[in-house]
Order: structure tokens, then C-alpha cells, then sequence
């Protein structure tokens, strides 16, 4: 397995795409629940081909990554050959940027001394979409971009 089985939520959601997956493997409804009971091992891998196919999917459109913590937004940009990004930092402890108002403060405090914004870019290290994938695994998001673009239009405009 490339990535990690999606979870009972997601092959919930997917029902209908994992039913297709099967049927192009010729595999019906009766067949599947045959083989869940007598070669699990086999129900197994399906599953296993099936979320690899869906991660690959995601990956391949993956674009922006955004990651909150307390005191840390990282932002990312996921091009071909290398992504990259945007680390928003606060140097006050108290402000939370999981909640609206840690937000809402660093609106309003992002030229001050209060927030520093890290720039960086770098070489995927191997393939691009396993790359991404260990972002995602590591608790960041897709995200749309708007921010990204938001801290790119700001910093490019301060040089």
C-alpha cells in the first residue's frame, strides 16, 4: 500500500466509486460479499487498491496545504517539481490561531514585531504526490488557497 486505507467514513461516502472499482474487476455485489467471507486476505487488498487509487486522485489535484497550530499557520503551494511556503509565527504565546479571535489578532498584527513570516521553498525529496501525502499525515489540510495568496500578495508587494 502507497499511502493508507481510507477510513470506514470514507468508503461510506465512496460507496458508489468502490462499487464501480469493483465492477470494472468484474466483481458483482454477491461476489464481493463471498469473497469478504472466505478470502478476507483478498478483501484486504481491494480495499488497500481502492484508497491508493483515491489518495492518488486527491494528491494529483493537491495545490494548497494548510496546517494550524497555536502559534504557527503553515501555508503551502504544492507545484510539480518542488513546493512552497509560508510559516506565520507568533512570538506572543498567548494567541491561539485555532480559535477566531487568534485569527482576528493576527489580521491586525501582521506587520508588527508580534508575527513572523518564514518563506521557504524546497525540492520534493522523491515523488511529489508521497511528498504531500506526509504533509497531509502530519495534520495539514487541502486548503483553496486564499490565504496563501493572501501572505504571497503581501510579502511580494513589501519588497
Amino acid at each position: 500500500m502507497k499511502y493508507r486505507r481510507l477510513t470506514k467514513e470514507q468508503f461510506e461516502a465512496l460507496h458508489q466509486e468502490f462499487a464501480n472499482f469493483l465492477a470494472t474487476q468484474t466483481i458483482d455485489k454477491k461476489e464481493w460479499d463471498e469473497i469478504k467471507l472466505n478470502k478476507p486476505e483478498i478483501a484486504e487488498q481491494e480495499l488497500d487498491v481502492f484508497s491508493d487509487l483515491i489518495w492518488e486522485g486527491v494528491l494529483n489535484q493537491a495545490k494548497h496545504l494548510e496546517h494550524f497550530s497555536k502559534n504557527h499557520i503553515f501555508l503551502f503551494l504544492c507545484n510539480d517539481t518542488e513546493i512552497n511556503s509560508f510559516v506565520l509565527k507568533s512570538t506572543d504565546n498567548s494567541i491561539d490561531f485555532l480559535t477566531k479571535q487568534g485569527l482576528q489578532w493576527l489580521s491586525e498584527n501582521m506587520f508588527t514585531d508580534f508575527v513572523e513570516i518564514h518563506i521557504g521553498k524546497k525540492n520534493y525529496e522523491g515523488e511529489r504526490n508521497p511528498s504531500i501525502f506526509d504533509i497531509i499525515q502530519q495534520g495539514a489540510i487541502l486548503g483553496d488557497g486564499y490565504l496563501y495568496q493572501q501572505i504571497d500578495n503581501i510579502v511580494n508587494t513589501k519588497k
